[in-house]
């Protein structure tokens, strides 16, 4: 059921309500995903002397983020960075998306007020904290890991994410205290389903469409799973 949810996301890529979003969000997420990276190579870049290697190649700042060089090294570290990429994307276009697939798939919905968008930053900033700090402890086990990382990395942020969308996408329709209370229903298969939604964000390019369908495929899911909220 969580396919055909995504399959239904995938569907309506094209739409024409939809269709704008798709090109709103995509900008935003390479402009998420340009500024995370430019934060990354701030802090390396501040905390080593003028310059350091990085794959054999000297990396100098400003010079080297601007350059085609970096914009590779930025789809190859999109594998790690487009995770807080996706959390901090909810927040922004979470409401549009969700509107949009109701409208073609769950017309006879009543319609909600538009959540409060400092409300929705709010939790979108506290979901980013949480999933920043969690990977942070997270590396002490990445060492002992081995092979296991990238399920592991999978399985960690596909529970958080998973958490974040479904909470979100439900509190629209019935309240911050229900979603939760629905989210513990159905715990599994959200965390299921957010570990299906973090592996094609460790694939650069692909991972860049990600948020937003992950927006509608929960979307999708909750009403599957809620039926008539």
């Amino acid at each position: 059921m969580i396919f055909s949810d995504f399959g239904k996301a995938v569907s309506q890529m094209f739409d024409g309500p939809f269709l704008k979003v798709l090109a709103m969000g995509l900008g935003l997420t390479i402009l998420l995903l340009f500024g995370v990276y430019g934060v990354f190579i701030w802090f390396l870049d501040w905390v080593t002397p003028d310059s350091f290697t990085i794959f054999g190649r000297e990396v100098t700042w400003i010079d080297d983020l601007l350059s085609w060089a970096s914009i590779a090294l930025m789809a190859l570290m999109s594998i790690f960075l487009m995770v807080p990429v996706a959390s901090a994307f909810t927040g922004l276009f979470l409401e549009d998306i969700a509107a949009a697939v109701e409208a073609r798939h769950y017309p006879d919905l009543p319609p909600v007020p538009r959540f409060p968008w400092t409300e929705a930053l709010r939790d979108s900033i506290g979901f980013f904290g949480i999933l920043i700090v969690v990977n942070i402890l997270m590396l002490v086990l990445y060492i002992f890991a081995g092979p296991l990382i990238p399920l592991l990395f999978w399985a960690i942020n596909g529970m958080l994410l998973g958490r974040e969308y479904y909470q979100m996408v439900a509190m629209r329709r019935i309240g911050r205290q229900a979603a939760a209370a629905s989210r513990r229903r159905h715990f599994g298969k959200i965390w299921l389903a957010g570990t299906l939604m973090a592996i094609p964000l460790s694939v650069p390019v692909v991972n860049l469409f990600i948020p937003l369908l992950g927006v509608a495929t929960f979307t999708h899911m909750f009403h599957r799973l809620e039926p008539g909220a």
